[in-house]
């Protein structure tokens, strides 16, 4: 007789917890040749608003953790994808119709994305802080800190390294996120959220949604618990980028735009090493001052 192969229902994953979506729905996941691969959960508004409360609830303990076991923290996630690295590269195989070693070579760069990030949890605040010079018995001190909560759409077609690229950056500094998935390649996302759970993040800095983020991205974009809007995944939707930035705008969220092509949001190069500019989007400058002593 032979054997049915097991094939899965993935879940949101929420708070550290992995729910089903509060509207019980699910659709079905193809690889890039129209195979079945697994069932999703497509997740609601609903959904969005329990990972807008997760992220919320667990921001400020992760803001607070010192910078070092950030770092230490966020390479615990690239230990747990390095020895999870196999599933990984057939999952991204599946997902965007790579050869092996091409598919080898993005879950290679996702893993040194965490790495690299990491290792400036400690030193980012150095290079974009600042002593400020001052007529004046002060110090003038310009620092950065985290924002709070930043809502993301990951890349449509990047279904690993982008989305990565788009997370680590927000959690570097002490935010917490909550993020939509690529909608037709959601399986990696999933498989991530498996190895954040396993790792010493804590539930709620990171939240991932599946489905459609034409369903929750608007009603995200307008929230007044959002502090921050990462549009960078709105290429390839049917959502458009200008009006969830004028949405943004009811509590002047900070707004990070997708890359584009005069007007038209277009897929960015995630291969090459970023700079900080996308971890620098998602920071508030705080200028203190201190009296000098004699």
């Amino acid at each position: 007789m032979s054997r049915v192969e097991v094939k899965k229902t993935y879940k949101l994953y929420i708070g550290g917890a992995f729910p089903r979506s509060e509207s019980g729905r699910s659709y079905e996941v193809n690889d890039t040749k129209g195979r079945f691969l697994a069932n999703a959960a497509k997740g609601s508004r609903k959904d969005g608003r329990d990972a807008v409360v997760a992220a919320r609830k667990a921001q400020p303990g992760w803001a607070g953790a010192t910078a070092y076991n950030r770092g230490q923290v966020l390479y615990r996630v690239a230990e747990i994808m390095e020895s999870r690295k196999s599933q990984f590269v057939e999952e991204v195989r599946a997902a965007e119709g790579l050869t092996p070693a091409r598919a080898g070579a993005v879950v290679d760069a996702a893993i040194d994305r965490w790495v690299w990030y990491a290792g400036w949890t400690d030193k980012y605040a150095q290079v974009l802080g600042s002593i400020n010079p001052v007529a004046g018995p002060y110090f003038n001190i310009s620092g950065p800190e985290a924002t709070g909560v930043v809502a993301a759409l990951a890349p449509q077609r990047s279904s690993l390294l982008g989305l990565v690229s788009v997370v680590a950056p927000i959690v570097v500094s002490g935010n917490s996120a909550v993020v939509l998935t690529s909608r037709d390649r959601p399986i990696p996302a999933i498989t991530l959220a498996e190895a954040l759970a396993t790792s010493d993040v804590p539930g709620g800095v990171i939240n991932l949604i599946t489905g459609d983020p034409a369903e929750a991205a608007p009603w995200l974009a307008s929230h007044r618990d959002v502090n921050a809007l990462d549009l960078t995944g709105v290429a390839g939707t049917d959502l458009d980028w200008a009006q969830l930035e004028a949405a943004a705008a009811g509590n002047l969220k900070r707004v990070r735009r997708p890359a584009l092509d005069g007007l038209t949001a277009i897929e960015e190069d995630w291969l090459p090493t970023p700079d900080l500019s996308r971890l620098e989007s998602f920071l508030e400058t705080k200028t203190v001052w201190h009296p000098k002593g004699r």
